[in-house]
């Protein structure tokens, strides 16, 4: 096999062993790259069958490109699509500075949608190399009652061995492409032909690296309007992936607050 070949089969296996061991689990679907590839990979895992819910927590402020194609691919993919809403931003802690308390929003409509569907566990798509404090995470991550997460607190996973049994209560983020690069989810797309927003080409010398709100959201400078040009481009580059997130440019703990609190 090669590298993408290891890749894939080992989120494979992530599927399969959750999807087994965990009862009432959901997938979280934020409609980017990442997003896209991991339930991609679900639809491979159950045989293009996604045999849970795909959840989608709306702030009401994505890209209109990004809600069609939400509207297209759960409807072509037959998905057990949950859309469920974010309070106003009045309710997010008033301490935050302003992109991350917007960012907040999402993680008091997770944990309300949590609640209301009485979730175990969901699967989220995020990677160690997209930033530091993700470094830290395991694949079978293990949140606080109220969804805390505590980064020093974390089951050890040696050899790819991941512990699945936790105390009553306890929920789970479960995290298949943890090992992936973003080089990695490129390739991938290009090799599966998985489909990709446009707005992740570039248009006028710019591009989207990672797409989240559209008021906290901006594009870096880019001529790569190709995969092909995207992965050549990835390799050389020294700007980081989410330089176009305002809320990374923020006070240095507003990422490691949100994700404590149990941020995506």
């Amino acid at each position: 096999m090669n590298h993408l070949d290891e890749l894939e089969a080992q989120s494979i296996y992530i599927f399969r062993e959750a999807f087994n061991r965990i009862d009432n689990i959901a997938m979280l679907w934020s409609l980017g790259k990442d997003s896209n590839v991991m339930l991609w990979l679900a639809r491979k895992a159950f045989f293009g069958h996604v045999p849970f819910p795909v959840m989608h927590v709306d702030t009401g402020k994505k890209f209109k490109e990004m809600y069609a194609f939400r509207d297209r691919y759960a409807k072509e993919w037959n998905l057990k699509f949950i859309r469920e809403e974010c309070p106003p931003v009045e309710a997010t802690d008033e301490t935050l500075p302003p992109a991350a308390r917007s960012a907040a929003r999402k993680t008091l409509g997770l944990k309300a949608a949590i609640e209301k569907h009485k979730f175990n566990a969901l699967f989220a798509g995020i990677r160690r190399d997209e930033e530091a404090l993700r470094a830290k995470e395991r694949v079978f991550s293990p949140r606080g009652e109220t969804g805390q997460w505590d980064f020093r607190d974390q089951p050890p996973e040696f050899w790819d061995q991941y512990k699945t049994d936790f105390p009553p209560g306890t929920h789970l983020r479960v995290h298949p492409l943890l090992h992936w690069t973003e080089i990695d989810i490129w390739r991938y797309s290009a090799r599966e032909g998985i489909p990709l927003i446009s707005l992740y080409f570039a248009n006028n010398g710019k591009r989207y690296r990672s797409l989240g709100d559209e008021d906290i959201t901006f594009p870096v400078d880019s001529t790569a309007s190709t995969v092909d040009e995207i992965v050549e481009e990835l390799l050389t580059t020294k700007v980081s992936e989410r330089a176009g997130r305002a809320m990374d440019h923020e006070a240095e703990d507003s990422f490691e607050r949100l994700r404590a609190e149990g941020y995506m």
